[in-house]
């Protein structure tokens, strides 16, 4: 590939991977580049390489982590601003018509978070009150739970906590957790369990791209004794997670609503006090709050949950 050359077949270069390189372009450093949208800096530097093949041309100069811009590397990050400006004009524009929130309004969901009646008691109310305004729901992995917020790809997403920060949130509720374990497991026949009981049991693991801290926070890694979690097979999405323990080897912790959103035959969901409680979140960008959508999903979610005043916070905290 050369600097300016062009190679057949080209496509277009994705929105995300136009945010993404000009981030780099900020940056100057994948690692830096790739922590800001919680993504490992491996699977960064494959969108970067994509985009570049998209483009047929060679964007930055790479020399380990640190990157310079190409002469090309920075025509394109002026014209790909230009596009992510233009680009977010055009959604505004969309959402606004005689002051109404209107237009297009994406909402993420991490596997079955819409589902829950909380958020579809915030749907039904948002819907109810703006039926100009299109709601399209999308689901999430734990792979792009929080990169798709951060690029752009969805307005708000129903996850669970804790957020990184740079995130804004509604706490919606809590809820305990439970071990999800196979049903020809030992444990399986308790009534509850203690993280004592699940010393040795493999865990469950995330993909790479998932930020260590969340899913350590949730596994309770370390445990309160200081021994580290043992964990097992990689999984990508609640489906995933649950497929695995029913084939034997692994244990994983869920909300307790899994229960009923995910049974299964093989497997046994047992109550475990000592893992806490899971927190379910509403999430958007600071910068998107303000937009007439998001605001009007805000407003719905908090006369959904009995909280009348808008007082968001940084990650966690109510708003």
């Amino acid at each position: 590939m050369s600097a300016g050359g062009a190679t057949g077949g080209r496509r277009e270069p994705s929105l995300r991977q136009l945010r993404l390189f000009l981030v780099l372009a900020q940056e100057l450093h994948f690692g830096r580049a790739a922590a800001r949208v919680y993504v490992t800096q491996p699977a960064f530097s494959q969108q970067i390489r994509s985009l570049e093949q998209r483009l047929g041309v060679v964007l930055v100069e790479r020399g380990g982590r640190e990157v310079r811009l190409t002469a090309v590397g920075q025509s394109v990050a002026e014209e790909a601003g230009a596009v992510v400006d233009a680009m977010a004009r055009l959604r505004q524009a969309a959402d606004r018509h005689a002051g109404a929130a209107d237009g297009l309004l994406r909402i993420g969901s991490l596997g079955a978070e819409a589902a829950m009646p909380y958020a579809q008691a915030i749907l039904a109310r948002l819907r109810a009150r703006h039926p100009d305004l299109e709601i399209e729901v999308r689901n999430l992995t734990f792979v792009d739970m929080f990169s798709t917020l951060l690029t752009g790809e969805v307005d708000a997403a129903f996850l669970r906590g804790p957020l990184p920060g740079g995130i804004q949130s509604l706490h919606l509720a809590s809820e305990t957790r439970v071990v999800c374990l196979s049903a020809d497991d030992p444990l399986a026949r308790r009534d509850a369990l203690t993280l004592g009981d699940l010393a040795g049991r493999r865990v469950v693991d995330m993909p790479p791209e998932v930020p260590r801290s969340w899913w350590n926070h949730l596994t309770v890694n370390p445990r309160p004794d200081g021994t580290r979690v043992r964990f097992g097979p990689v999984v990508r999405d609640t489906e995933a997670m649950v497929l695995a323990v029913t084939q034997g080897g692994a244990i994983t912790f869920l909300p307790s609503a899994a229960r009923h959103l995910y049974p299964r035959a093989g497997i046994t969901y047992v109550d475990c006090p000592e893992l806490g409680l899971s927190t379910a979140e509403l999430a958007w960008l600071p910068d998107n709050r303000d937009e007439p959508a998001v605001a009007a999903l805000r407003g719905a979610a908090r006369q959904t949950v009995g909280q009348p005043e808008d007082t968001a916070l940084d990650s966690g905290s109510d708003g």
